[in-house]
This record gives structure tokens, C-alpha cells and sequence, in this order.
């Protein structure tokens, strides 16, 4: 198979079963792109089992550097999330473009990099609906020679629309490049009210969405059994959908996805015990998700302590 051929930076060149099968369901999609998910799905503690823990780290940007890092101050430099992730056996490293060029030449070729495309920030006046300015660029992602990009869209907000006919241009534009596409599919505007953003029936449609779109791996919040549509609600009565515990409604999120056609992690939320985040980890193990985002939850941690907790979420995946 010609995913076999970017393998690099000492990845395993093979492809085990797992992996095959999530690549055959990208029927249509180009060989480069398959190598692209090929090189996220073989890399780090979890290559070759079809499971995903990615490092995020644009917290910065959303919420800025004090209250992202200082609880952690080596947090501050884009060196110490690089090691982090190489450190740990993360399946790739995403972040906004000045973060990336600060570690890329140091780091190089040492774990998939994921540029995220847009942001926002916490200085916004709140007087519009919820978007994100576009901070980056495929060019640039092609530069730093980036596996995949990631773009948030906010379905549920006045701007989603704009939204989406971003993020098709961008997909399309990265699919020229070889380069993957991963998709934060948040819920959230005026649309909804704030239990509806992780509403149980709001985040099916927000990972199906991405899906539609042509995203090839979907990140979504875990969901809640809150249904916020009178007409959601009575399809999930009426059908018996399964929605009591935290793994019936990843099940149903995964169903959402093309059947569990697409690779679909979940977010890791705000800080919170280890206990807590390995009761998510176990959850969307059993209900069939491939892996985690896990951002504030490992990098505003201790060195020692994120690594033990991101290895136990590892260990989880891998089912020992």
C-alpha cells in the first residue's frame, strides 16, 4: 500500500489490521491523505491499534498565557508541549503557527504536528456570535511539514455557515498537500442554550457535520444525556437509543460518524482529577471512540504526573 511509503522517523512501516481497516473506509480519498493518517495512526505508544491521544496546546490563544500556564510555568515554552508529546507517546502535537515555529527545527520529524488554522480568544467583546479568525495557512502548514490541519467550526452559532465554507476550502486545499484534515466540531450560539452545547442529540449532529464536510478525524466534547430538540428528542424515544452512561453516548456519537466510518477522539475538558479523566478514557474505549484530545488535563499537570496519566489513558486504549 502506498501509506507504507511516509512512514518515517522510525514509525513502524507496517500497517497492522487496525489500521488497514480505518484507512479502507476512506474510499475516494487520495493516497496522500491515507498516508497522512497512516503516519498519525502508527506513531507514538498507541501506533497500530487504531487509538489516538493527541497534545493540544492553543490554550494560549483562547484563553491567554497566565491562565494557561502559570499553574505550570514550563508551559510557557512551545519546547517543553513538543517533549511532552514525544516524551509521552502522543500520536501527534497540535498548535496555533508561532508555536510550531518555535520548536519545528528542534523537533523535527519527532512526532506529527498538527497546525490548528483558527482561533479566538477571551478579549473578544462577546457582542457577536461565536467565531474564530483564521491564523494560519496551508502554505504554512506545507512549510513546517505538518501531517494534518485542524480548523474549529461552531455549529449552532449566526456564523456557522461562514464557518463551513471555510473549513471545505481548507480540507480541500490540504488534500493538494498531502495533509489531513481534523475537525473541531464545538457546539455552540445563540442557536443553543448552554446545556444544548453538549447535548446528547447536538453532539451526534455536530460530529455528523464534520463528517459531511469531509473531515477526516472529528473532535467533539463528550456528551451529556441532556436531548435539546423536541424533534432529536422524540427520534431517540421513539428509536430506544441507548443514551444512560457515558459509553452508550459515545456509541451513538461514533454511529454518527459514517457508522464509525470516520476516526472521531474526544476532548478532554477543563482540568480535573486523573480519576475523572480516566473514567472518559474508559468510556470511549468501551463505546468505540478512537482516543482523546487531552490539552489542560496533561499540560497544566506536573511534568511526572502528566506523563503517568497520559501513559494510564494509553494503557486504557490499549486495553491492559
Amino acid at each position: 500500500m502506498a501509506a507504507q511509503a511516509a512512514l518515517k522517523q522510525g514509525e513502524n512501516m507496517s500497517l497492522t489490521p487496525q489500521v488497514r481497516k480505518i484507512l479502507g473506509n476512506y474510499e475516494g480519498e487520495t493516497e496522500g491523505v491515507k498516508e497522512a493518517l497512516a503516519r498519525l495512526l502508527n506513531h507514538g505508544a498507541l501506533g497500530g491499534t487504531g487509538k489516538m491521544v493527541i497534545l493540544p496546546v492553543d490554550q494560549g490563544f483562547e484563553h491567554g498565557p497566565a491562565r494557561s500556564f502559570a499553574v505550570n510555568p514550563g508551559g510557557y515554552d512551545p519546547h517543553y508541549h513538543y517533549q511532552l508529546a514525544i516524551d509521552s507517546g502522543c500520536s501527534a502535537y497540535a498548535a496555533p503557527l508561532g508555536a510550531l515555529e518555535a520548536g519545528m527545527d528542534t523537533f523535527k520529524g519527532r512526532v506529527p504536528t498538527i497546525l490548528k488554522m483558527n482561533s479566538s480568544n477571551s478579549l473578544d467583546s462577546g457582542k457577536r456570535d461565536y467565531n474564530q479568525a483564521v491564523t494560519g495557512s496551508i502554505k504554512e502548514a506545507a512549510r513546517l511539514g505538518c501531517t494534518a490541519v485542524g480548523f474549529t467550526i461552531y455549529p449552532g452559532s449566526d456564523n456557522q455557515f461562514d464557518m463551513f465554507e471555510e473549513v471545505r476550502d481548507m480540507i480541500a486545499e490540504a488534500r493538494e498537500h498531502n495533509i489531513a484534515s481534523v475537525v473541531w466540531s464545538y457546539a455552540r450560539g445563540s442557536g443553543l442554550s448552554k446545556d444544548g452545547e453538549t447535548a446528547m442529540d447536538v453532539i451526534a449532529y455536530a460530529a455528523h457535520m464534520a463528517c459531511l464536510l469531509g473531515a477526516h478525524v472529528i473532535k467533539v466534547k463528550l456528551p451529556t444525556d441532556h436531548l435539546e430538540q423536541k424533534e432529536a428528542k422524540k427520534a431517540f424515544e421513539d428509536n430506544n437509543i441507548p443514551i444512560a452512561t457515558q459509553a452508550d453516548r459515545v456509541r451513538e456519537v461514533v454511529r454518527s460518524c459514517f457508522n464509525g466510518r470516520r476516526i472521531v477522539v474526544f476532548s478532554g475538558g477543563n482540568t480535573k482529577g486523573a480519576d475523572a479523566v480516566y473514567d472518559d478514557a474508559h468510556a470511549i474505549n468501551e463505546g468505540g471512540g478512537n482516543g482523546s484530545i487531552i490539552g489542560r488535563n496533561s499540560f497544566q499537570r506536573e511534568r511526572g504526573d502528566a506523563l503517568d496519566m497520559l501513559s494510564n489513558i494509553m494503557k486504557i486504549y490499549k486495553g491492559e
